[in-house]
Parts: C-alpha cells; structure tokens; sequence
C-alpha cells in the first residue's frame, strides 16, 4: 500500500507582493469619512470668512474714497451714475457696484469712521448684515448693539432681521434682565446672557392657550427656542425626573450653557409671576445641584418663564432669593415697534443729562432799550 504525501503550494512572489485587504463596517466607514468631510467644511468656512473680509474691506475703501472726493471734488449723484457705468464696461458682469450700492459703501464708511473698536468688528458680518442693520438702525448705539449680537449669535439674516423686529435693543434699554443678587455673584456675566423678555410669536399659540400647548409647542420648534434664547444654549431634557427623598418631580426644560458652564432650569408659567413659584424654583435647583451636577461644572442657574410679571414684585422677590435665579416674561405676538420707539424716546429724554449749570448761570446780556424820539 502507498503512501500519500501532501504537496505544499508555495505561494508565488506576486501573491506575496499583495497587500491583505481588509474589509471594514459602513459605520466605521462613516466615522472615518466623517473626518475628512470635517476637514472640508472647516476649509470652505476660512475661505468664505476670508473672501468676506476683504470684500467689506473693499467696499470701506470705496466708501472712503467717494466721501473724500465728494468733499474735495464736489462729486454728486451723475458722477456716481457714471462711476457704475465705468465699472459695469470695465468688469463686465460685476456686481455689486451700482450707483445705489456704491452710495451705501459711502453711508457705510461714515456710519463706523472714526470709531476703533466698532471699525473692526464690521468685517465679522457680511454685506446683507450690514444694509440691513444701516437701513433699520438710526443710532449708533443701536447699530453696535446689533453689530455685537448677530457676531456673537452668528445670527443669518432672516434672524438679524426677526430680532430688529422684534425690537430687541429697544426692549433691551428699557427693561434689561433682572436677576437674583447669587447669579450675579456666581456669574458676572449673566445679565449678557438672558433676556428680560422673550419672542416666542414663532409657536403661532392661540390667546387662550394651555401650560401644555406651550410645552409642546417649544419642543416643536425647539431649535428656533434655543436661537431665541442664544447661541451657548444646549438642549438636555423635557419633563427631567428630580427625584427628592419618595417623591419624584418634573422639570419643565432642562439646558446646558457652555459659557456659564452649567444647567440651567427652565420653568414655564402661563399666568403673572407669584412669589411661590420662585420657592419651587429653588427647589429644583437645590436637586439638581445635589444629584445631577457633575464635579466640573458650577452650580445651576433658574429661569421662569411667565405670561406676565409685576415688575416691583419680581425686583423685591430676587433681591431675598439666596439662589442663582431670574424671572422673565415671554409674548407670543410682534410688540407695537412704534409705541416701543415713543417709549424709548422718553427714556432717553429722562436719562439726558441736565443743562450745564454754568450755562443756566450765566447773565445774559442786558437789553438796550431806543430812546424814543
């Protein structure tokens, strides 16, 4: 009987050569994939953020060169005409260069001329920002106030324009957020943070609506709430358990803010502020702190939200409360912008400082009276 042997095949120097190709998961795929997608928007973000500043720095040289030659040169609105037409037949297809445009480079370069810290601010926004807020802010100071916050927030268009609408800087000046004496304390820059009165006409809620229709109706539109309330704002929970001792309670909405780095407790009343209901607001908070709050973070901050509040109510409740808490109210329709800007004149007209007593003093000169004849 023979034996069989076995042969063993040698593997050829081409089969060495090959490289072992390892199959991966779709999920792994992805997350690697991710990566370089990430490496490509954050490309196209420099690139944008680039083109727009030199293009805001191209339209403040313009608007510096035309301011200069209609005060040397007595320009006037045929030279501008005949400025755009010059472009137009130079660059055929360039934009942005008409007569109109080109007389808003000017207003631009006046609006911020002359001002060091505004001046480079300007080139964070871009073109549609700045004509909307030239077009709608009369005041220097309301068009900072806007300049900071649309940077800040990153706020689109459409969101600069609801906001104006909404006549946040007026609203701002006369009723700034009111917090407790602790938040203020524990966070210096919370005032910079909160509002003293939130626009929710987004939710389209009826007059008689319910706790619940406005619960469901923020959860709803929870990204346009978390853009109302600002940018740091991050969503955590609907209806958060907070269990004390046997009984277990339900926080209204829950958020984190990455500048304050801490929870922020948000209740939501549908009548006027009581003074209870900020007791029961600290009672959440305590809970929170006890059992929710991780070692790295600094203690919860309170919001409630109201229908309506007292203002001398709030102010007196919030100067005895020993925790970080505030009281705002929320409208689910547009303000009256022109009873808000009458009102803002009035306050302005209140808080103007009073003629200069050195002035009132003066002697006036007397008066020389013609001899009759």
């Amino acid at each position: 009987m023979k034996k069989t042997t076995t042969r063993k095949v040698l593997p050829t120097p081409t089969q060495l050569a090959a490289p072992v190709v390892r199959q991966s998961s779709p999920v792994v795929e992805e997350s690697v994939f991710n990566e370089v997608l990430q490496l490509i928007k954050t490309a196209k973000e420099k690139a944008y953020h680039a083109v727009n500043t030199e293009l805001i720095t191209l339209y403040w040289q313009v608007g510096e060169y035309i301011s200069r030659k209609i005060e040397t040169d007595g320009w006037g609105k045929g030279t501008i005409q005949n400025l755009g037409s010059y472009l137009q037949k130079s660059q055929p297809g360039i934009r942005g260069f008409s007569p109109q445009n080109i007389w808003r480079m000017r207003q631009f370069y006046q609006a911020y001329q002359g001002k060091p810290i505004l001046s480079p601010l300007v080139r964070e926004l871009s073109w549609t920002h700045h004509l909307t807020i030239l077009s709608r802010s009369k005041r220097e100071e309301e068009r900072e106030f806007y300049i900071r916050l649309a940077i800040r927030e990153r706020w689109g268009k459409r969101e600069l324009e609801r906001q104006m609408q909404c006549c946040l800087f007026e609203r701002a000046v006369m009723n700034p957020p009111k917090v407790a004496a602790a938040l203020r304390q524990l966070q210096p820059q919370a005032a910079e943070f909160f509002k003293d009165i939130y626009n929710l006409e987004f939710l389209g809620l009826p007059a008689d609506h319910s706790e619940a229709d406005l619960h469901g109706a923020l959860l709803r539109n929870l990204g346009r709430f978390i853009t109302e309330l600002g940018r740091d704002f991050c969503f955590v929970g609907s209806q958060y358990p907070v269990q004390v001792g046997g009984q277990d309670f339900a926080l209204d909405l829950l958020f984190f803010h990455r500048g304050m780095n801490c929870l922020v407790a948000l209740e939501l009343k549908i009548r006027e502020f009581r003074p209870e209901d900020l007791g029961k607001l600290n009672f959440y908070l305590e809970a929170i702190d006890r059992d929710h709050r991780k070692p790295h973070e600094n203690p919860a901050v309170g919001l409630l939200l109201c229908a309506s509040k007292d203002t001398e109510v709030v102010e007196y409740c919030l100067s005895r409360s020993l925790s970080p808490a505030m009281i705002a109210e929320y409208e689910t329709m547009l303000p009256d912008k022109e009873l808000l800007k009458a009102k803002l004149h009035e306050f302005y007209q209140l808080c103007a400082p009073p003629e200069d007593e050195e002035t009132e003093a003066a002697p006036s000169k007397p008066v020389r009276r013609r001899k009759k004849p």
